[in-house]
């Protein structure tokens, strides 16, 4: 399995010869409801994926997931795995392989890859969006994602994982109210699941947020107060902190 974070919550995975894009935004700025003024994030470089891509996986229906510039340009016969939320966004663009999964559902890729549906982030009153384990079925390694750091309690029932993709700091509005869940829950999220390896997601080095919004978020932690969290807890899960566009390799080997 290799990984190639590509900023803020896009990632680009490699298992067993497949290529995924995860919650992709490569191309353009990201704003919410065309509200310029309230936020929007500017990124330094777009990212180009020059390489043919096997499958598109959506956790959310939100612009910073299911990001319409960036759908706009990928090819609209790529297959979609997303939520029920995401799923209505791909389906207005036109996408023509959309497999949507509910909670406790799984799709599976030409047996080469597993990809299973969990409670994620609670959005609205009634909406709560996918968090995911994905499976390499070939070399049996298992990686979990959630963007927001919301994490259910069926997880308990999944076994140990490899990789963790999650928020480790947290941010909040004014240290008020939270926006993305951070060490805290990350700290339970590796006592339940034993990850040898956390790698943050939400994160952003080379996006440059403006807005009402953006002046008003803060950051709650920094990495090497985790890192001692879990040493104080006796647990030898790694933090990795890859650059953008790094691809990290996850060799049996090394996982094992």
């Amino acid at each position: 399995m290799q990984l190639t974070w590509l900023d803020n919550n896009s990632w680009l995975m490699e298992i067993s010869g497949k290529k995924i894009l995860l919650d992709p935004w490569l191309v353009g700025s990201l704003v919410f409801g065309n509200l310029e003024w309230l936020f929007k994030g500017t990124k330094s470089k777009n990212y180009d994926i020059g390489q043919s891509i096997d499958l598109i996986v959506l956790s959310q229906g939100l612009d910073d997931h299911a990001h319409i510039p960036t759908l706009k340009e990928l090819d609209h016969n790529i297959p979609v795995v997303a939520s029920p939320n995401a799923a209505k966004v791909v389906e207005e663009l036109g996408y023509t392989d959309i497999h949507t999964l509910s909670h406790g559902e799984t799709y599976t890729l030409e047996e080469t890859l597993a990809i299973k549906a969990l409670p994620g982030s609670l959005i609205g009153p009634q909406l709560v969006e996918n968090a995911y384990i994905i499976t390499d079925l070939k070399e049996k390694q298992k990686l979990y994602y959630e963007p927001h750091g919301n994490h259910c309690a069926e997880l308990s029932e999944e076994g140990n994982v490899d990789i963790i993709l999650t928020p480790v700091l947290g941010v909040s509005i004014l240290h008020l109210l939270p926006v993305l869940q951070g060490q805290q829950t990350t700290l339970k999220l590796c006592q339940t699941l034993k990850p040898k390896f956390v790698l943050p997601t939400a994160d952003a080095k080379e996006t440059e947020y403006k807005g009402v919004l953006a002046s008003i978020l803060r950051q709650e932690g920094t990495i090497d107060e985790f890192r001692q969290q879990l040493q104080d807890n006796g647990l030898t899960t790694e933090v990795m902190t890859p650059n953008p566009g790094e691809v990290i390799d996850f060799s049996p080997q090394l996982v094992n």
